[in-house]
C-alpha cells in the first residue's frame, strides 16, 4: 500500500477510539479488533484490491463480506467471507466496500490508513 499523506481527524480519530488504552502490540491488536467489529456493519460487499499469497482472491474478485474472523488478529484483521461455497478468511487489507454504510467505510479505511502509514502491531 502506498503511504498516505498524514491525516490529522483520521490519526486522532485512532488514537482516541482504537489505541488509547493500549500498552503494547497485543492490546493495539485488539483495540483494532473491537472498533471495526462495533463500526462495521456485516455483511457487506467488497471487492479485491490486490491479490495476497495468503488469499485465494484475484484482483477484482468481488465478495460478501459475513463477519470478523474470531481471534485472529496478531498480525493483520481478518474478515470471513463466502467463496465457493466455503467460508474463508481473507486479510481486510486486500479488500474496500462496494456496497457498505458510511460506518464501515470509514472504519475500513482507518485500517488502510494505518496500515499505509506503516503502522504495525
Amino acid at each position: 500500500m502506498p503511504k498516505l499523506r498524514k491525516n490529522r481527524i483520521r490519526e486522532e480519530r485512532i488514537h482516541n477510539e482504537v489505541i488509547v488504552d493500549a500498552y503494547g502490540p497485543e492490546e493495539q491488536a485488539l483495540g483494532w479488533y473491537y472498533y471495526l467489529e462495533n463500526k462495521i456493519q456485516f455483511p457487506f460487499s467488497a471487492r479485491c484490491m490486490a491479490a495476497e499469497v495468503v488469499s485465494p482472491l484475484r484482483k477484482g474478485e468481488t465478495v460478501e463480506v459475513r463477519s470478523l474472523a474470531p481471534d485472529s488478529c496478531a498480525h493483520d484483521m481478518l474478515v470471513l467471507i463466502r467463496w465457493h461455497g466455503r467460508n474463508v478468511a481473507v486479510p481486510l487489507s486486500q479488500l474496500t466496500a462496494t456496497e457498505a454504510d458510511e460506518s464501515t467505510v470509514e472504519a475500513i479505511n482507518d485500517w488502510h490508513y494505518w496500515l499505509a502509514q506503516g503502522y504495525c502491531f
